[in-house]
């Protein structure tokens, strides 16, 4: 039986072994991602007239890995009919093989991934957006057959060219949470030139695009972090206007009285003001959840827009919905990007204008322990799995 060794490519484009070695999720172990993830060899998996099998030379980190790993909020067997679930939404790699109907790619493409899928064929996919289609899906995460093995499967519409100065790792790190940045603030919320947006986890994985997408659109982030080394790395990135939240004390605006949460918030929204000269936010970009809702639906300007698009504190939310219709204010879900939202980000990348950032890089044995840390929120910025990148 023929084997691929982790961090190497095979010298003839298109050679397969019998089996790859993959980080499996079985329904029989869900939990925490050191439990749930363990390799395995398994047989790589047969392509559609329009799929792509994709060499994985490194793959991102990210925390519907996490969910996935646990099973909740909703168990990914739920939404796929795989016996074990591969994870993983984000990868550079070469092209491998192509299906019959795929003219866009071709075996040895350097690429990189982007994770929505859809059938192409329904009417939203043929004039609405993609995004709306009736079976979307997100990749490696309501499909299996992700970034965490040595090959993976993809749609040929999921791919975008791999920046070609840039490092394998580098390019592994920026496809789900740049793409989804650039949707949120580009098409969601329609940032102008001029506007004051405050980023939340401003040094995380979301974070760190959304602060320099601001700035490329003309845009003032007002970035807020919680320690000085995140403070120091948003700073590089050229945010001028920086809030330590540790400053604040979030618990009673989550469990205190109304006077406790309402005094908070309203020293939360002095001290943005301070910073941009007396002017509360045009845009607040959400994916905090609980913890942060009620104050960014506070804080907003009158017919300000608050975008989210996820909620990793929780998904119960809470706030005072007057500020909202009083204030005539707006919230907007966004999920990840299309194809064409993707092209238009990368090409950002491409042009040196956007930079990715990389926490750190684990061996493809670490993968379990690097979901591990970001399951316990020990980790900072973007982690990364070397797979067959040397």
């Amino acid at each position: 039986m023929t084997r691929l060794e982790l961090g190497t490519v095979p010298e003839q484009v298109g050679w397969l072994p019998d089996t790859m070695q993959a980080v499996v999720i079985r329904k029989e172990r869900e939990g925490d991602p050191m439990q749930a993830m363990q390799i395995e060899d398994v047989s790589l998996p047969a392509l559609g007239a329009r799929e792509v099998l994709v060499l994985v030379m490194a793959a991102g980190v990210n925390y519907n890995g996490v969910w996935a790993a646990r099973g909740a909020p909703v168990s990914v067997f739920r939404m796929h009919k795989e016996p074990f679930h591969i994870a993983g939404s984000d990868m550079s790699g070469i092209v491998w093989a192509v299906g019959s109907e795929v003219t866009r790619w071709k075996p040895g493409d350097h690429v990189v991934a982007h994770c929505n899928q859809s059938c192409g064929e329904c009417p939203a996919c043929n004039g609405l957006d993609p995004m709306a289609c009736e079976q979307q899906k997100i990749w490696g995460y309501e499909s299996s057959w992700g970034s965490f093995a040595q090959f993976a499967k993809v749609q040929g519409q999921q791919l975008v060219p791999k920046p070609a100065d840039m490092s394998w790792e580098d390019a592994a790190s920026y496809g789900l949470t740049y793409f989804t940045a650039y949707r949120m603030l580009v098409t969601q919320a329609k940032i102008q030139a001029g506007e004051n947006i405050l980023v939340w986890g401003a040094a995380g994985g979301l974070g760190v695009f959304a602060g320099q997408l601001a700035q490329r659109y003309g845009a003032n982030p007002i970035a807020v972090v919680s320690s000085a080394e995140k403070e120091a790395l948003v700073r590089e990135l050229g945010a001028t206007m920086v809030i330590n939240r540790r400053g604040f004390d979030f618990g009673k605006i989550a469990g205190g009285t109304e006077a406790e949460k309402i005094a908070e918030q309203r020293k939360f929204g002095k001290a943005i003001r301070d910073l941009t000269g007396g002017k509360d936010p045009d845009v607040v970009f959400e994916h905090v959840g609980k913890d942060t809702f009620s104050t960014s639906v506070f804080v907003v300007k009158r017919f300000g827009k608050v975008v989210i698009c996820g909620a990793t504190s929780g998904f119960d939310l809470d706030f005072d919905v007057r500020y909202l219709w009083m204030r005539q204010k707006q919230i907007l879900g966004s999920h990840f990007a299309n194809a064409y939202e993707a092209n238009r980000a990368n090409d950002l990348i491409i042009a040196g204008k956007i930079r990715p950032v990389v926490d750190d890089v684990f061996s493809f044995e670490r993968t379990a322990e690097a979901h591990q840390l970001m399951a316990d929120n020990k980790h900072m910025g973007k982690m990364v799995i070397r797979v067959q990148a040397s």
